[in-house]
């Protein structure tokens, strides 16, 4: 069994219009790759050079399996260099409703991975010396209406249960732990924190070629297919023509999915997140915006998230249109966020303007897929994608040498693409509309 897509082309111009990132402006340097040039041999193939593929290649290499990472762009080109930078555990579903979802046994297997995301990546960062800025100081979600605040009481209650110093905030101590009175209260996670995350990944890309992992940038995957009929080897076919043959492939393209696996890219929506950044804000003004250090998130459906990066700049992000950006009216909305909840940033310059996608599956869960034997699938970040898909990469390796399906946090599932896909950007236009109706003022 084979497919095809068309090769990758260059960066799309309207991803940064308005010049790079302010990831791509502060982070380490990539380590040094070059494309597959020749046919090669490997255990393991892994596409996509995020951070689900570079931990699982990472933890594979330590294991001494042979590893080859193929890479359609640069390192951290997709989502693992765009995204906010928030280390956040858990899912978008609670102990309780993990639960009751998938039964006592199964359910606390998801939850115990989903509690331990944000602890695999300060974990990795400390056990290597990753040169990495991180803080983690807590992750606080802000109530905007009660709704929000009892979700909060209940998500308290049940992070306490699993032995995590959650707690409470009332309306004062989220005032002044956030720097804004926007919050009816809120709750804290203890566990979260943050990173710049392309130096992350080009720092995981390091030690994964350290410990004997090889990784091939601009190196775009067009073919998997049997080497034979009958044959139980892989062969991935880039660009160039040069392959790679293994027993074992890892497809992990997540957001930036194409069809080099049939119908693998309509199982989810891939929106758009958009973020701001200021210039450095002055010291005294620093002292009234998350002054411990805390990263954010609200409650909203259309959630806002921020934080304060390690040059004093802040952050702040969001849902936008579902096309790619090309004017700085598109982060209008962003620059507004920043007025409302932080007025006392209102008149700092806005120095970096980006956006990245984010892979949201039907069920808002990450998802498996075994097609073949010797191929897996790892798909849908949800937007936590730093942890989850760093401790997923870990999981991936697991199973692939020990054979333990155990090894997985969720079971592999069929490919069911999201219905009328070819219409997402009508339906998820109006479900945003929606939800901003619902969501109200910031």
């Amino acid at each position: 069994m084979s497919a095809t897509f068309a090769p990758a082309t260059a960066q799309p111009s309207g991803y940064f219009p308005l010049g790079p990132s302010l990831w791509a402006a502060t982070a380490v340097a990539a380590p040094p790759t070059e494309p597959l040039a020749q046919d090669t041999r490997a255990d393991v193939v892994i596409v996509g050079a995020g951070y689900c593929g570079l931990s699982a290649a990472l933890h594979l290499a330590e294991r001494g399996v042979r590893v080859v990472v193929l890479e359609a762009q640069e390192i951290g080109f997709g989502g693992s260099g765009r995204n906010g930078g928030q280390v956040i555990p858990g899912l978008k579903y609670d102990p309780s409703e993990l639960r009751t979802m998938f039964g006592p046994e199964r359910g606390q297997r998801l939850i115990d991975f989903a509690s331990g995301t944000a602890d695999a990546v300060f974990d990795l960062i400390a056990r290597h010396g990753l040169d990495v800025p991180h803080v983690r100081q807590g992750w606080i979600q802000g109530a905007h209406i009660p709704s929000a605040l009892a979700l909060a009481e209940r998500r308290v209650r049940d992070w306490q249960g699993q032995g995590v110093a959650a707690r409470l905030l009332d309306r004062e101590q989220v005032r002044h732990l956030l720097g804004t009175d926007n919050y009816l209260g809120g709750w804290e996670d203890p566990r979260g924190g943050g990173v710049q995350p392309l130096s992350y990944v080009r720092e995981l890309a390091r030690v994964a070629i350290a410990a004997g992992a090889a990784v091939h940038t601009h190196s775009p995957v067009v073919q998997l297919s049997r080497e034979q009929a009958t044959s139980s080897l892989w062969r991935a076919r880039t660009a160039s023509g040069a392959t790679v043959t293994a027993e074992r492939v890892l497809l992990c393209t997540n957001g930036y999915s194409d069809d080099l696996w049939p119908r693998l890219r309509k199982t989810v929506i891939d929106a758009n997140s958009f973020q701001v950044a200021t210039e450095p804000l002055p010291e005294t003004l620093r002292r009234s915006i998350l002054p411990a250090g805390h990263v954010s998130s609200d409650a909203r459906n259309l959630l806002l998230y921020y934080r304060l990066d390690h040059t004093g700049r802040l952050l702040m992000g969001g849902r936008g249109t579902f096309a790619e950006p090309t004017r700085t009216q598109d982060w209008a909305h962003l620059e507004n966020a920043i007025g409302k909840l932080f007025p006392q940033a209102a008149h700092v310059p806005i120095n970096y303007r980006w956006c990245g996608h984010v892979a949201v599956t039907q069920d808002y869960l990450p998802h498996l897929h075994e097609p073949a034997p010797g191929l897996l699938i790892d798909i849908g970040c949800q937007g936590r994608g730093v942890g989850l898909q760093t401790r997923m990469g870990q999981a991936l390796a697991a199973y692939v040498t020990d054979g333990d399906a155990n090894a997985l946090p969720v079971a592999p599932s069929a490919i069911k693409p999201f219905p009328l896909y070819e219409l997402r950007r009508l339906y998820v236009g109006a479900v945003i509309a929606w939800y901003r109706l619902r969501d109200g003022g910031v």
